[in-house]
């Protein structure tokens, strides 16, 4: 199982969204089709088509709950 089959596993379990790395959400992100903008600040914006995700880490490297969840909502999964 390769490493982003593993990041999608986790994605969709819904039992880590506090523990997500967001260097492996923007890693998953990537593979999911989504290129990166031009970092802002601390921000980065990804775009698939008329999609759009505005992420922003949290303190210790962790992607905010918030948003990963919305990612799993953006891309019609529900966790397991």
């Amino acid at each position: 199982m390769s490493k982003v089959e593993k990041l999608f596993d986790k994605l969709t379990a819904g039992r880590n969204d506090a523990n997500f790395s967001f260097d492996d959400l923007c890693t998953l992100l990537t593979k999911l089709g989504y290129t990166a903008g031009k970092p802002k600040g601390s921000h980065i914006i990804f775009q698939r088509g008329s999609s759009f995700l505005n992420l922003q880490p949290s303190t210790g490297g962790k992607a905010k709950v918030y948003q990963v969840r919305e990612e799993l909502q953006k891309l019609n999964l529900k966790p397991r």
